[in-house]
């Protein structure tokens, strides 16, 4: 028999991710944090977005919070770089499809 430990990350009561390490947990708890931070400035804006949209853009912004601080001061992001948050996007969103069902 074998034993797992899994690292769960719960938002008011619902499940959001299980990870198999407890730094990758705390960083998802954390990019959740910032979203949530997020969310309330972005719908306080003059921008015309449903709640729905803010969410969505809220999380977007907080999984690529190291190349917006580089946008934010200014530095130009290598086309690699964007290449690679493609990839991890598409990574995140198929795994938010597989957690929710």
């Amino acid at each position: 028999m074998a034993v797992v430990t899994k690292f769960v990350v719960v938002r008011e009561g619902v499940e959001k991710m299980t990870f198999t390490s407890k730094k990758e947990a705390d960083a998802y708890d954390k990019m959740l944090d910032i979203a949530d931070n997020l969310t309330p400035f972005l719908a306080e804006s003059e921008l015309d977005i449903d709640e729905v949209t803010c969410e969505k853009l809220s999380f977007y912004l907080a999984q690529h919070k190291d190349l917006l601080l580089s946008l934010l001061k200014g530095v130009v992001p290598q086309k690699a770089e964007t290449t690679e948050i493609k990839k991890k996007t598409k990574k995140t969103d198929a795994k938010n499809v597989d957690t929710k069902k």
